[in-house]
């Protein structure tokens, strides 16, 4: 994924079509995302409007998109599927994919146009990685950073150097993004992070690194566990998602700090779980069609600091929708603070998450 690509992103709407799938529609909608100030941005920007043109509508939070390749394929083993719209990071919707547990789109008939009328192929772009998602927006997972506790951080290899920056840190609680941020402060240049870890020796040495602050670390499954460590004083720095950050930062007024280099860019979106009665996968696309137009998306960004992942959306991108102040220079993809980014390799990880995963937890276990 290209940076000139993501920074012309940002947020916009179209008016909600007649589903093509059935005329009769469940009234009731389980939808899956992540919680915390992600998940209200959501649900103000676009499940607070649909419900009030479709008063009739019930819909159900699950907080459990972490955990959503696992439980989709239990849901799928059991045939009693009970989820309806799922939340999911871009490697995630490849995997479900490949596997037949997410459903496959055309994304032109089941998704709204532009306002100018541009396909919404188009106005997603390449960012439409797999034929099962729908991306939503553009974020990153960077470092956050007690600002009274310890001296600014200038470079993510901070969360090595235990002695000039003493103190318990917090990773997330899986390999990605932590073997990648290993690897570079090891030493190993950002173009061939995935040529070394595609090797036995390139996995041990990414853990060796991360064995040097295995017992200062607090480990994160949850994006809002982050700022909540920091505001509480008990870590001193600590990675989670940059909308989480702030969130604590600008509307919470805590003493913390963005830290921007190596930010790891990602996708997160929408797949539809496979095998969804009829009456269901209507209601579903009269959602998702809603939900994903120009406005919409737009529409989250005055909530969170996240770029909208349709090109349309960019110019509508304006105002925090409380704090009045202007949103584009806390999105990721502002110049300032793109000058040293990761670029997250999707298919990379599609094809190697569950080989990981195991190596990372039996790491964790020792």
């Amino acid at each position: 994924m290209k940076l000139s690509k993501l920074s012309a992103l940002a947020v916009t709407t179209a008016l909600c079509a007649p589903s093509a799938f059935a005329e009769e529609m469940a009234n009731e909608l389980t939808l899956v995302s992540w919680g915390g100030a992600y998940q209200a941005s959501q649900h103000k920007a676009y499940v607070e409007p649909y419900l009030a043109q479709n008063p009739d509508v019930k819909i159900i939070w699950d907080e459990s998109s972490a955990e959503a390749v696992a439980k989709i394929r239990a849901m799928n083993e059991a045939g009693n599927v009970t989820w309806d719209l799922v939340d999911v990071v871009a490697s995630d919707s490849m995997r479900l994919c490949d596997e037949g547990l997410a459903e496959e789109l055309d994304h032109d008939e089941v998704l709204a146009e532009a306002p100018d009328g541009t396909s919404a192929s188009e106005d997603f772009g390449d960012l439409i990685v797999s034929d099962c998602f729908v991306p939503q927006i553009v974020y990153s997972t960077t470092f956050g950073y007690r600002t009274d506790l310890i001296d600014q951080p200038d470079s993510v290899c901070a969360i090595f150097d235990t002695e000039k920056y003493p103190g318990k840190r917090s990773l997330q609680k899986r390999p990605i993004d932590n073997m990648e941020w290993a690897l570079y402060c090891d030493g190993v240049a950002k173009d061939e992070i995935y040529d070394v870890l595609g090797t036995d020796e390139g996995v041990d040495r990414a853990l060796a690194k991360l064995d040097t602050i295995k017992d200062q670390v607090v480990w994160w499954t949850a994006g809002a566990e982050t700022p909540q460590l920091l505001a509480d004083g008990e870590v001193v720095m600590g990675s989670t998602f940059n909308g989480r950050l702030f969130s604590a930062i600008a509307e919470q007024n805590q003493p913390i700090g963005m830290l921007w280099d190596m930010q790891s860019f990602d996708l997160d979106g929408w797949i539809v779980p496979a095998g969804l009665p009829a009456d269901r996968k209507a209601r579903v696309m009269d959602f998702l069609k809603f939900a994903t137009d120009t406005q919409r998306l737009a529409d989250q960004a005055a909530y969170i600091s996240y770029g909208p992942a349709r090109a349309s959306s960019a110019p509508l991108v304006g105002k925090h929708a409380e704090l009045g102040i202007d949103m584009a220079p806390h999105m990721p993809t502002d110049p300032a603070n793109a000058g040293n980014v990761h670029s997250y390799d999707y298919e990379w990880w599609a094809d190697n998450r569950d080989d990981l995963d195991a190596k990372f937890q039996a790491w964790l276990a020792k």
